[in-house]
């Protein structure tokens, strides 16, 4: 059977599936200078060249020929080697006929699935490879889609930026669409579905592309995503394209994924690229423990930019707009940041930089790519590092666009950030109360504390998810638990205002300040005496913090509570009173810092992170200016904070590096501009 099958143009299985005959052949492998039409792009210029990583275009010649699944796995095909996955028909609202593309596989279930069949059936089943996938899809041709460069209307499954399943921002149910396979115009070679419909696992492991010409590929050594093709529903036209890439973890599973399978050997001049250049930050990394001497007097440093990207990038790292930062001093005295990088906030290509201060030095490496898997929006970072130099990277993970449908991951380094652990998940499932902010820490009791916003909005909270197994297993306290009224200062499950920063007090309780939610038209203060199962609402003394502001709580080694935020907003700054050494009042504008000496009942020492020098022009976040001097600081960006070893206050805003201590925060400001 199996002799006659290899020459037979197409044949079906045992379990129904059908498979054509693809010949051997030679073709050009990705696209550059896509200039597409604002149809498939949605009217976002960016995407107007297709992705940076679809180039260089180079040949590819694929030596042998083999068989391609007509269609993507239906679920009643997958669902004889794996019954149990009839649970999951329906979930969401996806995929719940025989004939529609299974979905929620993730890369090892599609894999085994290959394993299954070969043994059932002596023949020799496996994924496609990349180069494989993108030659069948092509077949022969080199415009856009197989059916040209635009894509008729039939292809077309809720053309969007989805948000699904958020209630509060997607369509709902109206974003449920059919997946049955088989149902748009096949290609040349009669293959159906390779535009849309689900995505597909492929074999290899995600990397750049390499000029020179290839034979069999079969993508990098090693990596941290595993390819993806053809485009889903629910996404804009432009990654529907032939040649656009995408890629995902390899135990990521959702309602977007699904799998067609090949049926041949892999060919014996089939070669492996070498694994991906050590990015900047990851090189010539020293590994012995370092700290600088502690100022003995008040110490306070010109702020120094950490995000230092070329003008006019467009990928894989983006000058138009670097955002919500965190940092973390490394065991060897360096500073680490990253936050990420992208055009819009809500595109598939915010991705996540990150650049080292190394010991020593005054300027910050060039950013380099960190974190990302390939047209997956990845909202947001937060690094913690722990008392025996491990380092965490957490990290939200949409299925697509947006930062509704958020997984939650975490990775750690053990030599000071120049390498990574593999991701794994904290919580798989893509939903809301995964997006991390940049306030963990190690609670009295010994668990670590991890703040995520509970909501996609300007309004609704923050939660907090806890291990009290360092970092192997992580539970939300709140989940489940009741719906917050923060004005009227009712308890609920999770903390007023979004992007909340979280501190533990003296005695064991919580309290948080966050952003929206606002309580008599202050920023919001909430405060847990049961682990962040509920917590209590009230007004703080401090001005709301508003779009492009996020503000920081942590204690400090010297024993008082540090609260960074700003006294108004970016495009409307208030001004705010403050004491300073002559007793005399002054009001300033833009980022302040103070201090709580009796657990945030009080807060003393309010001064402006600046040198208080004459006014002058400094960039904030994207590029934008603003005057830094006595009576002004900074008015907005996304804040981080850590303090050093040796007693640094390290706090960054979405574009500045400012550095400072306990004693300079405890004197008073001057009453006239410092020389």
């Amino acid at each position: 059977m199996q002799q006659q099958i290899l020459k037979d143009k197409t044949f079906t299985n045992s379990i129904g599936m059908q498979f054509v005959r693809i010949e051997h052949g030679t073709f050009m492998m990705g696209s550059a200078n896509a200039n597409l039409p604002e149809e498939l792009t949605g009217g976002r210029e960016y995407l107007q060249d297709g992705d940076w990583d679809e180039q260089p275009i180079h040949q590819v010649t694929l030596s042998n020929p083999f068989y391609f699944g007509i269609y993507q796995v239906t679920n009643a095909q997958y669902e004889q080697f794996q019954s149990s996955h009839n649970e999951l028909r329906g979930k969401l609202g996806f995929s719940q006929d025989d004939d529609e593309a299974v979905v929620f596989v993730d890369w090892h279930d599609a894999t085994n699935f290959c394993k299954w069949l070969s043994e059932k059936e002596n023949l020799p089943y496996r994924l496609p490879t990349e180069a494989e996938w993108e030659y069948a899809c092509r077949a022969g041709t080199t415009t856009h889609y197989h059916i040209g460069d635009t894509i008729p209307q039939e292809f077309h499954k809720n053309v969007c930026e989805s948000w699904y399943p958020d209630e509060g921002r997607s369509r709902g149910e109206e974003e449920i669409v059919p997946l049955h396979v088989g149902k748009t115009e096949p290609n040349a070679w009669g293959l159906y579905d390779m535009h849309g419909n689900v995505e597909e696992w492929c074999q290899d492991w995600y990397g750049p592309y390499e000029p020179q010409s290839q034979t069999d590929p079969c993508g990098r050594e090693t990596g941290l995503y595993r390819v993806t093709r053809g485009g889903s529903h629910s996404t804009l036209l432009c990654y529907l394209r032939s040649a656009n890439r995408m890629g995902a973890v390899p135990e990521d599973k959702h309602w977007y994924i699904g799998f067609r399978v090949v049926c041949g050997e892999m060919p014996e001049t089939s070669s492996f690229l070498p694994s991906t250049k050590v990015t900047l930050w990851g090189q010539n990394v020293k590994q012995d423990s370092k700290s600088a001497p502690a100022p003995e007097s008040a110490y306070f440093a010109e702020p120094i930019p950490f995000v230092r990207i070329p003008e006019e990038s467009n990928g894989p790292l983006f000058s138009r707009h670097n955002h919500v930062p965190a940092i973390v001093e490394c065991p060897n005295g360096d500073m680490f940041s990253a936050w990420y990088s992208c055009v819009t906030e809500r595109g598939r290509e915010l991705t996540v930089a990150a650049s080292r201060l190394r010991f020593g030095q005054t300027e910050w490496d060039p950013a380099e790519p960190f974190w990302g898997p390939p047209d997956r929006n990845n909202h947001a970072t937060s690094l913690w590092r722990n008392e025996n130099g491990r380092i965490y990277h957490f990290n939200g993970l949409s299925a697509a666009a947006t930062w509704g449908p958020l997984a939650l991951v975490l990775r750690y380094s053990d030599d000071n950030g120049a390498t990574w652990s593999k991701p794994r998940f904290i919580s798989p499932e893509h939903k809301l109360r995964h997006m991390p902010i940049a306030s963990v820490f190690r609670r009295q009791d010994g668990s670590i504390l991890l703040a995520c916003d509970a909501v996609s909005g300007g309004n609704g909270g923050t939660a907090i998810w806890l291990s009290d197994d360092n970092g192997e297993t992580w539970d939300d306290p709140g989940a489940g638990k009741p719906i917050p009224e923060f004005a009227s200062g009712k308890s609920g499950g999770w903390i007023a205002g979004i992007h909340a920063a979280v501190v533990e007090l003296s005695d064991g309780r919580l309290m948080a300040y966050g952003r929206g939610d606002t309580i008599d038209g202050r920023m919001p203060k909430s405060v847990s005496n049961d682990s962040g199962k509920t917590w209590h609402y009230s007004a703080s003394q401090f001005p709301v913090v508003s779009g492009g502001q996020r503000c920081v709580l942590v204690r400090l080694k010297e024993g008082p509570i540090f609260l960074a935020s700003f006294t108004g907003s970016r495009k409307t700054p208030e001004m705010m009173p403050l004491i300073d050494e002559s007793g005399n009042e002054r009001h300033v504008t833009g980022l302040f810092g103070a201090l709580s000496y009796d657990d945030g009942e009080s807060w003393s020492n309010i001064r402006l992170i600046s040198d208080d020098g004459p006014d002058r022009e400094i960039e904030t976040m994207d590029g934008h200016p603003f005057i830094m001097g006595l009576n002004s600081a900074e008015p907005g960006g996304y804040l981080a904070v850590c303090q050093g070893t040796n007693g640094i206050i390290h706090l960054i805003s979405s574009k500045q590096h400012y550095r400072f201590n306990y004693v300079w925060l405890k004197e008073a400001p001057p009453s006239e501009v410092r020389k």
